[in-house]
């Protein structure tokens, strides 16, 4: 097991992974990015937005994927 890696946390002490995943019911780009991240097999709870910012690239993802990333690290970073 690798442990070298600190998970990230908000206060509340969710992951960003698991805190997106728990977004899905949203009606704006953050609950569509949280429902694309659950149906993706390769989405691990364990990402942090820089993880999931580098496999949206390797995507080829377009502008609007990456504003709703930031959104949702903002977010995410003020619960």
């Amino acid at each position: 097991m690798h442990t070298g890696a600190l998970m990230q946390e908000n206060e509340q002490g969710d992951t960003f992974g698991t805190w997106l995943v728990a977004q899905t019911k949203r009606d704006d780009w953050i609950g569509t990015l949280a429902k694309s991240a659950k149906a993706d097999p390769k989405f691990r709870v364990s990402m942090t937005p820089d993880d999931l910012r580098k496999k949206l690239q390797e995507a080829g993802a377009e502008g609007d994927s990456f504003e709703a990333l930031d959104d949702a690290e903002a977010d995410w970073l003020s619960e």
